[in-house]
């Protein structure tokens, strides 16, 4: 009887240990503080990198800006309204009921505030929305990538021309555009438009309805307290595993509930804005879902880094709009690091699935800040070479190691 009992529990030990060890350490090793705190310096150098092109500066580009902070404003006024509704049906309240005494109207005022801004993220997904509108910030993305690589080159004009990387503007602008506010013929690009907004609409409406579930399941008496570090749990269980997982919903459990929610949506919506600024490559380079699925996953704490720096700065009043386009310009320095300069089209069946998996991420993550531009090759000594076109030129360049 004992050896039996002995037997079940070593049976559940054993099940509840990772099946295969190393996939456990790599989906860690895939979030760890190192890719995280990678991603938030790449926020740093591409946002610098970004500011310092020239057409940035350009007539063209400093009436967006005006138009962004336009926008800023408009959005700001579109938040209010709700607002500015319950206050005025709060004063009508007034003038019947004596609230001189009461705090219950400030607390509804300040409670929609902040399910506005913290659950259901408006201002965030405003400023997502205009993607789908106009083409600014897929333009803003392919004129920073072309001076990223300018600027590859003016870094390294000293060095041996075979031992540079290849280029990705060139053969990324060949690509057909497939999504949102595309360049194309009219009717196609209201086609794709309205797709693009669709599909929005309803990813960002059911992520906005589940925050909007959970936030008010908490305060459901006894078990509302566990909805939200359960939520935590489950959120991060398939990032981190386990063990830290249950260490976050052991957190959650004693932490205030507004900045559970705040570490929640912060979480989620980095996530989200990494998706939109990375929309001009995807919608070139064509992924399956499940791989793209795997490509995100593979680089899940660099893009969460890299995503939260700007998501933070988008909270600012009025500027936030203007930050987009300084953040959606910096992915293209992102995407020089974590991936290969594309082929041109006619030679890009299977590129796509090359690129799930980051072949030399531990490289990467390894050298140090100033490094980042390091002309690399393989091990053995030997270059895999990539027909590209430079800006003016055809060179035959090599690819680079550290993608």
């Amino acid at each position: 009887m004992a050896s039996s009992k002995l037997d079940e529990l070593k049976a559940r030990a054993e099940a509840a240990m990772p099946k295969n060890v190393d996939e456990w350490r790599a989906k860690v090793a895939n979030f760890d503080p190192n890719a995280i705190l990678r991603g938030f310096q790449l926020t740093l150098v591409g946002a610098h990198r970004a500011l310092q092109n020239p057409k940035m500066f350009t007539s063209d580009h400093y009436r967006q800006a005006a138009l962004a902070v336009a926008a800023g404003i408009a959005i700001r006024m579109l938040i209010e309204i709700p607002i500015f509704g319950v206050r005025a049906l709060l004063w009508i309240i007034g003038l019947f009921v004596n609230l001189d005494h009461s705090s219950w109207d400030n607390d509804v005022v300040r409670g929609l505030q902040f399910v506005e801004h913290s659950v259901l993220q408006i201002p965030f997904f405003l400023m997502s929305l205009m993607r789908y509108i106009t083409p600014t910030l897929d333009n803003m993305f392919m004129e920073s990538l072309d001076w990223v690589d300018r600027t590859y080159l003016a870094k390294h004009k000293s060095d041996d021309p075979k031992t540079l990387r290849a280029m990705y503007y060139p053969n990324l602008a060949q690509y057909p555009k497939r999504g949102p506010a595309a360049t194309v013929g009219e009717q196609t690009q209201k086609k794709n438009a309205f797709h693009g907004i669709t599909e929005f609409l309803l990813r960002f409406g059911r992520r906005a309805l589940i925050s909007l579930a959970v936030y008010l399941l908490s305060f459901v008496p006894y078990v509302g307290r566990l909805v939200l570090p359960a939520a935590s749990f489950y959120t991060f269980k398939n990032a981190v595993g386990t063990q830290p997982a249950i260490v976050i919903f052991a957190i959650g459990i004693v932490m205030p509930k507004k900045y559970l929610v705040v570490f929640l949506q912060t979480y989620f919506s980095s996530r989200s804005l990494m998706r939109e600024l990375l929309e001009p490559y995807f919608s070139r380079i064509q992924y399956t879902k499940e791989q793209k699925r795997k490509w995100f996953k593979e680089r899940e704490g660099v893009l969460f880094g890299f995503g939260v720096g700007f998501f933070v700065l988008l909270k600012i009043p009025l500027v936030g709009v203007l930050i987009y386009g300084i953040a959606e310009a910096s992915t293209a320095y992102l995407i020089t690091k974590i991936t290969d300069p594309p082929p041109p089209p006619s030679q890009s069946t299977g590129f796509a699935e090359t690129q799930v998996r980051w072949k030399n991420k531990h490289e990467f993550m390894s050298l140090p800040l100033t490094l980042l531009d390091a002309v690399n090759t393989n091990e053995g000594g030997t270059r895999r070479n990539s027909r590209q076109q430079t800006t003016g030129n055809t060179t035959a360049l090599p690819e680079k190691q550290y993608s």
